[in-house]
């Protein structure tokens, strides 16, 4: 029984993955009024080389897409946006799968 020995990535591998991350999230969101279903694909490849190099998303890159259906979260094009004052959230709905994020402020 040989165990797979795992070794981490180089660091330049990390910050090449990093700069993809972040130039695949861009394009979703200049591509998205002209071709709305490349931008799910653009976040699932952002969303497997993260995977693959064990890149943590910034909250920004987190908060830019659902995490169910992959679909780019525009505010009252594909996500409805509403405060809750009481509670101080900013709480968000996905329209495509209606999932809903609570996110402090």
């Amino acid at each position: 029984m040989n165990k797979r020995v795992r070794k981490n990535k180089p660091m330049g591998q990390i910050k090449i993955a990093k700069e993809r991350i972040e130039k695949l999230l861009n394009i979703a969101k200049v591509d998205f009024e002209n071709h709305p279903e490349r931008c799910k694909k653009y976040v699932e490849l952002a969303k497997k080389i993260g995977k693959r190099y064990n890149v943590r998303f910034t909250k920004e890159q987190k908060r830019s897409f659902c995490k169910k259906c992959n679909q780019l979260l525009i505010p009252n094009k594909t996500s409805e946006v509403e405060a809750d004052s009481r509670k101080k959230l900013i709480i968000i709905k996905c329209t495509n799968c209606g999932n809903i994020y609570r996110n402090p402020y």
